[in-house]
């Protein structure tokens, strides 16, 4: 059986779409390929890279990446995880589903509490993939 392809859409491409790309290539391994980009991406923010590593999951070698990287990849559902992302980018050519859930985004999450606002999303990111593509 093909893998379904699942890019994960954020504006920036630094902690929630990443975030969720490597919990579904960790939850599902097989039954999915996962991909992630922005719409205008920076980096990786090493918040995201510390809260997922937390739970076995490496993603350090993952990086922000652009629509353009993955635009001729072809795509079989589109998940926008926050809202400026599906405004900007509401259809993406030749995928088969488009869902849209908005995450808070962590990175906005200034001083002390940080990390565990990283810690919040990872995990509901990784409820709603676990109720989403779980069955």
């Amino acid at each position: 059986m093909t893998p379904r392809r699942v890019l994960f859409l954020c504006t920036h491409n630094a902690a929630r779409s990443q975030m969720a790309e490597g919990l579904l290539r960790h939850r599902f391994p097989g039954r999915f390929e996962a991909f992630s980009a922005g719409t205008d991406p920076t980096v990786l923010d090493p918040c995201a890279v510390r809260v997922m590593a937390e739970l076995g999951i490496e993603i350090a070698s993952q990086r922000a990446k652009g629509l353009m990287e993955v635009f001729d990849t072809p795509i079989d559902t589109v998940v926008t995880v926050c809202d400026r992302a599906q405004e900007t980018c509401p259809f993406f050519p030749g995928a088969k589903e488009t869902i849209h859930v908005s995450f808070p985004d962590p990175a906005a999450v200034e001083g002390e509490g940080r990390l565990e606002a990283f810690r919040r999303v990872r995990d509901e990111i990784a409820i709603w993939l676990d109720e989403t593509f779980g069955n």
